[in-house]
C-alpha cells in the first residue's frame, strides 16, 4: 500500500475488571467525527465483514466481503482493473474481485451488470479489482457501501457500541502523538462515565507487531515466530559448522606434512590460513547450490505444512545477497578454527614425524560435540512439551460438547420457519435437538460493562459477555446446568422494530455462568435481579437470574472462562445449532438436514460447519509450531549424528592397530565396542546435564504465557536424555562394531 506509513487502525483502550485492555473494534460514529473534527486526519473509513448470498439467474453463491465507506479505494492501493476509485459512490453500487466476477458471470466482463443480494436488493457492478494477494491482512471478495448497513442498524449508530473496524489516513505532516492525545477523549465527551480511549495503530505493525498487553503494544506478535525460527535455523547451521570443524581438526595429522612442506618452501601463516578458509568457502558455496536445489524440491511440501505460499525469491537482489551472506558466514565460521589450528603446526616437528600434542584440539572437539548434542536434547525436550501443551488443551473440559454439533448460519426464511425446521429435523430420527444463538459458540461474542446489580461497586468496569439464544440451547450445546433451569418458551422476549420490546415493561429471565454468579456475591444467584440500559436513554431492562451453568471456554482456548449472561430473544439469533444423534454417520445426518432446509429455505444453498473442526482450527498456530519443532529437532539430531559418525569413523581408523593388538590378546567384540563408545557416551551425558536446566528455563518461560498449561514433568527429561544416548550409541556402534570385527592380521601386517 503506497500510503502505508500514513495508514492507521483505530484501536480502543479501556479498563475492565481492574486491567487495561486494547481491541480493534470501534463505534460507528467515530470515523465521521475524525474527518470533521481532526485537521490532521485526511480520511477515515468504517469496515464490517459480511457474508451475503449473491443471485444471478439460477446461480446462487455465498461470498464474504466488506461494507465500507466510499474512501476505501482511495485509502488503500488495491488495484482496479476496471472502474475508478469512486466506484463505491451510490448506495447500490458494488465492486468485485476478479475471482468473484468469474464466479458470478463466468468471465471478467462484469461492469454494469446487476446482481441480487440476499434475495432483496439489486446492486450494479461499478468496479473490478485485481485478486488480493494471499498475504494481505485485509481479505474480501466484494465491496459495498457502508450506508446500507448503517441505515438498517439503529443499534450501531450509538457511540457506546463498538461494532466496526475504523481505518484512518493521516496527512503527511501529522503528529501522531498529538492526534492520539486529542483522540483519547473523543468518546468520553459523548458517553458520560466511560473511560474508553481510542488510539491509532500504524499499518507497518499490523502483521508482525500486533501484540498488546495491559493495553500497550509489547513489540511482540508474529515477529516472535520469525525470530524464533531464524534462531533455530542459525543453530542448525552452527551444528553443521561444528561438524566441519570437528572433522577437520580430527584429521589434522593427515595434512600436517602438507603444512610443514608449504612452510619450509616459504608459505607464511596468513597464506596457509587463507588456503584453508578458501577450501571451507568453496564447500559452503557448493552446499549453498545443493541447498537451493533442495529448497525448490521441498518448497511445495513445506508450503502445505505452514499453509503459506512462500517462494525462493532468488530473482530478488536482497534474497540473493542474503543467501550469499549465509554461504560466506558458514564458510568463515566453519573454516576459522581449523585454519588457525592447522596453520600453527611447527614444520620441524611434523616433518621429523614427531607426534605433536593435540590436547587443546581434543578438548575443543569434545566441547563442540557436547554443544551439538546439548542443542539437540533441548529441541527434543521442547518438542515433547509443546506437544503435551497442545494435547492438554485439546482434551480439557470445554464446558460444552464440540463433537456431533453442526453450525448453520440463519439465512433467508430460516428464522421465520424455525419451528417447522426444528420439528422436521427431529422427525428424521437422526437429530437429537436443535437451537439458535446469536454468536458462534466457540468464538468470542459481544460484551458489555453496562450491567448493574445490588452490591456492585460504583464506577467499576466489569466486562460481561452477552449471548442471545433460543430455548433448549443448553441441551444442544451440552452446557451443564448447575442451578435453576433452562429457558422455556415462556421465557422468550419478543421485540418489534429495532431494539424495542413489544411488551412495555418486560422482565427478562436470564441464565449466567458460575463465574458471573460469584461476582454477584455470596449465596445462590437464583432470583437475583440485574438491570441493563437500553438503546434509548429512558429505557432500562430488568433481568432475573433463573439458571446458572458451569463455565465454558470460548475465544481463547488456553485461557479461563470469562463471565457470560444468556438472554432468550430468538429474534436476534444468527446461527442454528444441530446436535446429531450418537452413532449417526455425519453424511447421513447432513443429507437429511439439507433436504429439510431445501423445503423451508429453497433460495439459499446449504452451508454448514462442524464445531469440532472450528475448535481444531483455533489451535492451528500451536499445532504448526509443534510440527515445525519436530522437524527442527530431527534435523539437529541427524546433523549431530553425522558429525559423530565421522568422528567415530576417524577414531576407529586411528586406533586400528590398537584394536588388532587387543584382539590378538583375547579382547571380545563387545569389549572393543564398549572401549570405542564409552568416551563419546560420556560427552552425550554431559550434554544432557547442561541441556536439562536450559530446556526447563526456556519451556517454563514459554508456558508462562498460557493461563491454562501443562506441568513440566521429570520424565520428559529422562526420555529425552535416554533418546539422545540411544541415538548416539546407534550412530557410534556401527563404526565401533565394524572396527571390532576387522581381521587383526590385516591391521598388524604393516608392523
Amino acid at each position: 500500500h503506497a500510503k502505508k506509513n500514513r495508514l492507521y487502525l483505530a484501536n480502543n483502550r479501556d479498563k475492565f475488571n481492574g486491567e487495561l485492555w486494547a481491541w480493534a473494534q470501534t463505534s460507528t460514529p467515530l470515523a465521521p467525527a475524525l474527518k470533521q473534527g481532526f485537521s490532521e486526519v485526511e480520511d477515515a473509513v468504517r469496515v464490517n465483514n459480511v457474508d451475503f448470498l449473491f443471485t444471478i439467474g439460477e446461480r446462487r453463491l455465498n461470498a464474504t466481503g466488506l461494507i465500507t465507506d466510499t474512501g476505501f479505494l482511495n485509502m488503500f492501493s488495491f488495484p482496479l482493473i476496471k472502474g475508478n476509485k469512486d466506484a463505491l459512490k451510490g448506495n447500490y453500487n458494488i465492486v468485485v474481485t476478479q475471482k468473484m466476477a468469474k464466479k458470478l458471470f463466468g468471465n471478467l466482463d462484469a461492469m454494469g451488470k446487476v446482481v441480487r443480494i440476499d434475495s432483496s436488493d439489486n446492486f450494479t457492478v461499478t468496479g473490478v479489482l485485481k485478486d488480493l494477494p494471499q498475504n494481505s491482512t485485509i481479505q474480501f471478495e466484494w465491496l459495498a457501501p457502508f450506508d446500507i448497513f448503517y441505515q438498517q442498524s439503529p443499534w450501531a449508530q450509538v457511540w457506546g457500541n463498538s461494532c466496526v473496524t475504523t481505518f484512518v489516513e493521516v496527512k503527511p505532516s501529522a503528529d501522531i502523538a498529538a492526534v492520539n492525545k486529542q483522540l483519547s477523549g473523543i468518546i468520553k465527551k459523548r458517553v458520560p462515565g466511560t473511560t474508553s480511549a481510542p488510539f491509532l495503530f500504524n499499518m507497518n505493525d499490523w502483521h508482525l507487531y500486533d501484540e498488546f498487553e495491559k493495553g500497550k503494544q509489547t513489540g511482540g506478535g508474529g515477529i516472535v515466530y520469525v525470530r524464533l525460527f531464524s534462531i533455530i535455523a542459525g543453530i542448525i547451521l552452527l551444528i553443521a559448522c561444528i561438524n566441519f570443524m570437528n572433522l577437520a581438526t580430527a584429521r589434522s595429522e593427515r595434512r600436517a606434512r602438507e603444512v610443514g612442506v608449504r612452510k619450509v618452501l616459504g608459505a607464511g601463516k596468513k597464506r596457509i590460513i587463507a588456503q584453508f578458509i578458501g577450501e571451507a568457502l568453496v564447500m559452503a558455496f557448493l552446499a549453498g547450490l545443493v541447498a537451493v536445489l533442495l529448497v525448490l524440491l521441498a518448497l511445495p511440501s513445506f508450503n502445505a505444512l505452514v499453509q503459506k505460499n512462500l517462494e525462493p525469491g532468488l530473482s530478488n537482489p536482497m534474497h540473493f545477497i542474503g543467501l550469499l551472506g549465509i554461504v560466506l558466514l558458514c564458510g568463515l565460521v566453519a573454516g576459522s578454527y581449523p585454519s588457525l589450528y592447522l596453520s600453527s603446526f611447527n614444520p620441524v616437528v611434523v616433518l621429523k614425524g614427531i607426534k605433536f600434542k593435540t590436547g587443546s584440539a581434543t578438548v575443543i572437539r569434545k566441547g563442540l560435540v557436547i554443544g551439538q548434542f546439548g542443542i539437540g536434547i533441548i529441541l527434543i525436550i521442547c518438542t515433547i512439551i509443546i506437544y503435551q501443551q497442545i494435547q492438554h488443551v485439546k482434551t480439557r473440559d470445554l464446558g460444552f460438547q464440540v463433537d456431533n454439533l453442526v453450525e448453520i448460519k440463519l439465512e433467508g426464511n430460516m428464522k421465520e420457519n424455525y419451528p417447522s425446521i426444528k420439528q422436521d429435523l427431529l422427525n428424521t430420527g437422526l437429530i437429537e435437538n436443535v437451537a439458535m444463538s446469536d454468536h458462534e459458540t466457540i468464538y468470542s461474542g459481544n460484551n458489555t460493562t453496562g450491567l448493574e446489580w445490588p452490591g456492585k461497586e460504583p464506577n467499576s468496569q466489569i466486562l460481561i459477555s452477552q449471548r442471545v439464544v433460543s430455548p433448549e440451547f443448553l441441551k444442544v450445546s451440552g452446557m451443564k446446568l448447575l442451578e435453576g433451569r433452562d429457558f422455556t418458551e415462556t421465557d422468550k422476549v419478543e421485540f418489534g422494530e429495532g431494539f424495542t420490546p413489544k411488551s412495555p415493561d418486560p422482565i427478562f429471565n436470564v441464565i449466567i455462568t458460575e463465574s458471573f454468579a460469584k461476582i454477584l456475591g455470596k449465596g445462590s444467584a437464583l432470583g437475583k435481579t440485574l438491570t441493563l440500559p437500553g438503546i434509548k436513554k429512558e429505557e432500562t431492562f430488568r433481568l432475573t437470574v433463573t439458571g446458572v451453568i458451569k463455565d465454558y471456554v470460548y475465544g481463547y482456548m488456553y485461557g479461563k472462562s470469562d463471565p457470560v449472561i444468556f438472554y432468550c430473544i430468538p429474534k436476534f439469533t444468527r446461527f442454528m445449532y444441530v446436535r446429531v444423534g450418537e452413532g449417526v454417520k455425519a453424511n447421513n445426518a447432513l443429507a437429511k438436514i439439507e433436504s429439510v432446509l431445501k423445503v423451508h429455505n429453497p433460495s439459499f444453498p446449504f452451508q454448514y460447519k462442524f464445531v469440532d473442526e472450528q475448535f481444531s482450527g483455533m489451535l492451528v498456530s500451536e499445532t504448526l509450531i509443534s510440527k515445525l519443532s519436530r522437524v527442527f529437532a530431527s534435523l539437529a539430531i541427524i546433523i549431530s549424528c553425522l558429525g559423530l559418525f565421522g568422528l567415530a569413523a576417524y577414531t576407529a581408523e586411528r586406533r586400528t592397530k590398537e584394536i588388532g593388538v587387543r584382539k590378538v590378546l583375547g579382547a571380545s567384540v563387545s569389549g572393543i565396542t564398549k572401549l570405542l563408545s564409552v568416551d563419546f557416551l560420556k560427552l552425550i551425558g554431559i550434554a544432557a546435564l547442561i541441556a536439562f536446566p536450559i530446556a526447563w528455563w526456556a519451556m517454563s518461560k514459554w508456558l508462562a504465557g498460557f493461563p491454562y498449561r501443562v506441568e513440566i514433568s521429570i520424565w520428559v527429561f529422562i526420555i529425552s536424555g535416554v533418546s539422545a544416548v540411544a541415538i548416539a550409541l546407534a550412530t557410534i556402534s556401527f563404526q565401533s562394531i565394524k572396527a571390532a570385527l576387522m581381521n587383526p592380521v590385516k591391521s598388524l601386517r604393516s608392523e
